[in-house]
């Protein structure tokens, strides 16, 4: 049995009633219930834990070290257990540099992709920037017209004001005899005056050269074995090709040279001067010629606003700029709030900056990539990398995410889209042979996108790996290949299973789940009494914060407000960033300075106007406190009223005896004392003294 499922026997955590329970392997479980009758109990705190507990205690002691252990849970047997992966509804990380890019991994291989294949621009003149070896300056020479008159310059000075004697007096004493000055070529062994009030450009000549062809009949070079009707005997052939590959082997070997010398005396430059015709501008840097700007050799860590090489100096990658502790962020000027420094914003792909492609949405990531045409040369060295990029956009359409831009902050992400993020992050792991446990993934998911999510989690059992779900929407229920119902009731009337089986066995089964799913038993709503009268309405005009259009809506006061659509439709840029966020900030500011600096200041929302806004509050689907020391009591603050009842009417126990302990006057004090005093003279008679040597 334990080969096809995972055997529980006598599973007691939390307010489990000893049950046993078999989960089949390699399927898509759900388990259902009334909220609080068992279902983590069982699927977290037991399975998952006593997975991930073998797994590491499997480690060595080592690799332990690093690794949270997890206590052993209250059972009796687990059979058939893999290694365990949790994916729940926590936010996913507080950091302000982590983003969506970063947790899923894509922009990783983006900052690979841009550093691959990207090309530099100059962040000053737009023009593009090339870094070449003296191989390909060579072949891009050989490639001019046959009898092109060359010069090969080396600029030691390009558009600097100054007289330059020493300079030109050394490259004289190096044994260079010309120099083109200004466009004119002027030989070294004359005196040279140079205005200092204005800019020159000084470039040496290295050499000069006629690129010639072989002397040989059109017909030969065309490679013809015959000449004016008559067969070339071979031995001629032969000695005239070693001829023409002779002179081609020197000409580019003194090519090689004359290139070679004039990047060492220029800083990596040099000039190909066609004699009556345009110059040729080579660098054997990533510089600007023409602004003089050098760029440093392109790595992934220049695209990193994680690292010194690629973030913004000013903002420290962050794209925001804080003064002071209790004031609000400002956007970096320097970056605009892109949080890389300008060399990488330089770096193009189709003309799109990797901030580019980060700020469109999932969904226009996509059809970018998948449109993206690239040379030969291009394809062959990002085609892997594509192939990751464009997988890992895909899983994230699939799970109804298609939404979010790379670029969005994880603090900003509600616990169902963070879910969401990790299961299509798993999904793209392509592991085998895991148990995934789950917890409500369809929370916060319009049902149009609810069946993407389905097939996600299809295709992961369809790799090799099974699937607990902790879940209570219909169509993920309906879609399960087995069911796990807890109940009767919750807490301690719960705890105990009352079905397990398939879809069709539960809608036929009399548990409280198949009653409603065959239709026995549905939901109805009571519109009740209004208690309290129209008291106006919050007007909000103008509301543009991410995706708004400019819109304008009016919410009723004291009343039930449901805000609905499609996920990422708006909803939660409406009701979180824009009426919490302008009623929070109001509250703050309200307060004194004294009081602002313990809190955390609120952006003002993109929007005009709104009026009638009260103080707010956010409940949102944000985890609970990761501090060891939190309970339910105390972020309710329970445990504060607690504390004040106890202080105040509690009485105190001896801890040997039991038996209360009550404050005592003094006169009851001091009446004990002379009691005590009294017995012990009757029991030590006179010979009972003080330390001093009188008597007590």
């Amino acid at each position: 049995m334990a080969q096809h499922g995972i055997v529980i026997r006598g599973a007691r955590e939390h307010n489990l009633k000893n049950i046993d329970v078999v989960i089949p392997r390699d399927k898509l479980v759900v388990i259902t219930g009334l909220s609080g009758s068992g279902k983590s109990s069982l699927a977290f705190d037991t399975i998952y834990a006593e997975g991930q507990r073998r797994y590491v205690e499997s480690l060595s002691a080592y690799a332990r070290q690093f690794l949270e252990q997890m206590s052993k849970p209250d059972v009796d047997s687990i059979e058939g257990l893999s290694p365990a992966i949790s994916i729940e509804q926590k936010t996913t990380s507080r950091n302000p540099r982590s983003t969506v890019g970063t947790i899923t991994e894509i922009y990783d291989y983006l900052r690979l992709l841009f550093a691959r294949i990207g090309h530099p621009y100059c962040y000053q003149c737009g023009k593009e920037i090339t870094a070449q070896t003296v191989q390909q300056m060579v072949d891009r020479v050989l490639e001019l017209p046959a009898d092109t008159r060359l010069q090969i310059l080396a600029p030691i000075v390009r558009g600097r004001k100054g007289e330059y004697r020493k300079e030109l007096s050394d490259m004289k004493g190096k044994g260079f005899v010309r120099a083109r000055i200004d466009g004119e070529i002027r030989e070294l062994e004359g005196e040279i005056a140079l205005d200092k009030n204005k800019k020159h450009t000084i470039e040496i000549v290295i050499d000069r050269i006629i690129l010639k062809k072989p002397d040989c009949h059109p017909e030969f070079i065309s490679g013809s074995q015959t000449m004016h009707g008559q067969e070339i005997p071979k031995q001629v052939r032969d000695d005239r090709t070693q001829v023409r590959d002779d002179r081609d082997e020197k000409l580019r070997r003194r090519l090689a040279d004359s290139i070679e010398i004039a990047l060492r005396i220029s800083d990596g430059i040099v000039v190909i001067n066609q004699i009556g015709g345009e110059d040729i501008l080579f660098s054997e840097r990533l510089a600007c010629i023409d602004c003089g700007i050098s760029y440093p050799e392109v790595t992934p860590r220049v695209f990193s606003f994680n690292s010194p090489h690629g973030a913004c100096p000013d903002c420290d990658g962050l794209g925001i700029k804080i003064m002071h502790e209790d004031e609000e962020g400002e956007v970096c000027p320097s970056c605009r709030g892109n949080r890389l420094k300008k060399e990488a914003l330089s770096v193009k792909i189709h003309g799109n900056s990797i901030v580019d492609v980060t700020k469109l949405s999932i969904k226009s990531a996509v059809h970018f990539f998948k449109t993206l045409r690239l040379s030969k040369r291009e394809g062959f060295i990002g085609e892997r990398i594509l192939k990751e990029i464009r997988e890992r956009l895909q899983f994230l359409s699939n799970v109804g995410l298609d939404y979010l831009t790379l670029d969005r902050e994880a603090s900003t992400l509600s616990g169902g889209e963070g879910q969401r993020i990790r299961l299509a992050t798993q999904i793209g792991s392509s592991l085998v042979g895991v148990l995934y446990v789950l917890d409500e993934p369809s929370i916060g998911l319009h049902q149009r996108d609810n069946l993407k999510l389905i097939n996600t989690l299809r295709d992961l059992v369809a790799l090799g790996n099974t699937l607990v779900v902790v879940e209570h929407d219909r169509q993920t229920i309906e879609s399960a290949d087995h069911l796990v119902e807890f109940g009767p009731k919750a807490g301690d009337h719960g705890g105990e299973i009352t079905f397990t089986g398939t879809i069709e066995e539960m809608k036929k089964s009399n548990c409280l789940t198949g009653q409603y799913l065959s239709g026995e038993k549905d939901i109805t709503s009571t519109k009740q009494k209004q208690t309290h009268d129209n008291q106006g309405k919050i007007r909000l005009t103008g509301c543009t914060h991410h995706n708004l259009k400019n819109i304008d809506v009016d919410i009723p006061r004291n009343k039930l407000v449901v805000i609905t659509g499609l996920s990422g439709s708006g909803k939660s840029s409406l009701a979180f960033d824009t009426i919490f966020a302008e009623g929070q900030r109001r509250y703050i500011e309200s307060l004194s300075a004294y009081a602002r600096q313990f809190l955390g200041a609120m952006h003002k929302p993109d929007v005009d106007e709104i009026e009638g806004l009260s103080p707010a509050i956010s409940i949102d689907q944000k985890s609970r406190s990761n501090n060891p020391r939190s309970t339910v009591a105390t972020i309710t603050e329970i445990y504060d009223y607690l504390r004040v009842l106890y202080a105040r009417v509690g009485k105190p126990h001896c801890l040997v005896c039991g038996r209360e302990v009550r404050k005592h006057s003094n006169e009851e004090i001091l009446g004990s004392v002379l009691t005590l005093v009294e017995a012990a003279r009757k029991h030590q008679g006179p010979a009972l003294k003080n330390p001093k040597g009188r008597a007590l």
